[in-house]
């Protein structure tokens, strides 16, 4: 359809990040606009039930702008929000779970608590990725244009991460230039250069690079490292992994430590854990103890009690409270993530706690009908949330409480509304805030058996 330019008052932000805004009956969702302000929107796409539209100038600015800190804001995929002031950030993210929770879940009784707001609003990622891309005339090493998979931006200077990230990534990209090594083309499929991780310990200041690249020796490897550790002092080690599928995603099928320990280690609150290339990790370490914290108040857990951690990932809930518990069974199906759970637990000589390697669902189906019993059944799914097996299997378990952690307050609401009709009540979720300047959400809510 032929672009149409139309005068719009934006009235609210959508769950997706969105500005919203209505037009002869129809819902618009924009990207871009605040609250409070009056734009001037091309419509873009028209569906039924709503329009799409882009914002081509702010006529009337909102109360609630702000400049935004960064030189990449708008092209960037990353801080969707970083020109809405933060306090109303934390407002709009509350007002999402809710929403979420009476429009989706139809639970209209559940309190929300105020969002927990981050005390570090930049600089607090412990974790980035970077793309190589082919560009006419050479390569873009960086992150995702907004709503592109297939364009990636050079990246100057990105203010979620340390000023040490920053000063990696565009070492590397000269590296490559001056050593010439092909970027991998995700067109058809050669080249060598994919991602770059740059992962760091916030408490410890032990910091990581990985490099991932297509499948062969990586050409002057000795340079590389001669080069970084002569450079950039810092990094306390240097991975390489390789990865020739299709897909597009930063992780090895193999890997090799080119210097260092080939891992970095965190601590939260007394716990110190070993984070290696592909290890999952709360992205942000301090918010981290913040959400455990709240789980734990919430939970208020027994010596006597028996835990089951489902998606436990590298285990640091387990491990944080098996000092509080008799036991902690975690399972999760990422095999790395097992085998760094085991590591941690060792590091940390917690003994009353014990890993699986298995689907949560299949596992969930093996101990059905024992004689397995649990006081408290923590879930940390992924976005998607429970699959519909594993959450019927875990009823039929009849746990007394249930923990569950979601970064997706749309499919928790999902999964919270099969809780409640099994006999469970929701008293409460608490949301934290965990990403600030993006539309991220994390929460927490424990269900009790009627």
């Amino acid at each position: 359809m032929a672009e149409q330019e139309v005068e719009l008052v934006v009235t609210d932000l959508a769950f997706d990040g969105k500005a919203v805004a209505h037009r002869d009956g129809k819902v618009v969702f924009l990207n871009g606009g605040l609250p409070g302000e009056t734009v001037l929107a091309a419509i873009v796409k028209s569906k039924p039930r709503y329009d799409q539209a882009v914002v081509r100038r702010i006529l009337t600015p909102s109360p609630m702008r702000l400049p935004a800190r960064c030189s990449h804001f708008g092209d960037c995929g990353g801080c969707t929000w970083q020109d809405l002031d933060y306090r109303q950030q934390l407002v709009f993210k509350r007002k999402q779970v809710a929403d979420c929770l009476t429009r989706l879940g139809r639970l209209e009784q559940v309190a929300v608590d105020e969002m927990i707001g981050c005390a570090e609003l930049y600089n607090y990622r412990n974790k980035m990725e970077f793309s190589f891309h082919t560009a006419p005339g050479g390569f873009t090493l960086g992150l995702h244009r907004r709503g592109q998979f297939d364009d990636i931006f050079d990246l100057d200077r990105c203010y979620l991460q340390s000023e040490l990230s920053n000063r990696i990534v565009r070492w590397i990209r000269d590296f490559v230039v001056r050593t010439r090594i092909p970027v991998y083309d995700v067109a058809n499929h050669t080249g060598y250069m994919r991602f770059l991780v740059i992962r760091q310990g916030k408490r410890t200041g032990q910091t990581m690079v990985n490099v991932v690249t297509n499948y062969g020796d990586f050409p002057d490897r000795q340079r590389l490292v001669r080069d970084m550790r002569a450079e950039l002092p810092e990094v306390t080690t240097l991975v390489h992994n390789q990865n020739g599928r299709i897909s597009n995603i930063a992780v090895g099928e193999s890997e090799q430590v080119l210097f260092g320990l080939g891992y970095i280690e965190e601590q939260l609150f007394d716990c110190r854990f070993r984070i290696r290339a592909n290890s999952f990790f709360q992205t942000n370490s301090i918010q981290a103890e913040t959400l455990y914290r709240t789980c734990f108040e919430m939970l208020r857990p027994g010596p006597s009690e028996r835990v089951f951690d489902l998606y436990c990932g590298t285990g640091s809930i387990a491990i944080l409270l098996a000092g509080y518990v008799q036991h902690v069974v975690g399972v999760e199906l990422v095999k790395d993530a097992v085998d760094a759970a085991v590591e941690n637990a060792a590091c940390n000589n917690v003994g009353n706690v014990e890993f699986h390697h298995a689907d949560v669902k299949d596992y969930l189906a093996l101990i059905e009908g024992s004689s397995v019993r649990f006081d408290t059944v923590i879930v940390d799914p992924p976005r998607t949330g429970l699959h519909p097996k594993a959450l019927r299997r875990l009823l039929r378990l009849d746990p007394p409480r249930i923990l569950y952690v979601s970064c997706n307050p749309a499919t928790f609401a999902r999964d919270a509304r099969l809780i409640v009709d099994a006999g469970y009540d929701l008293p409460l979720v608490r949301p934290v805030d965990m990403f600030p300047h993006t539309m991220h959400i994390e929460l927490a809510g424990v269900f009790n058996r009627r």
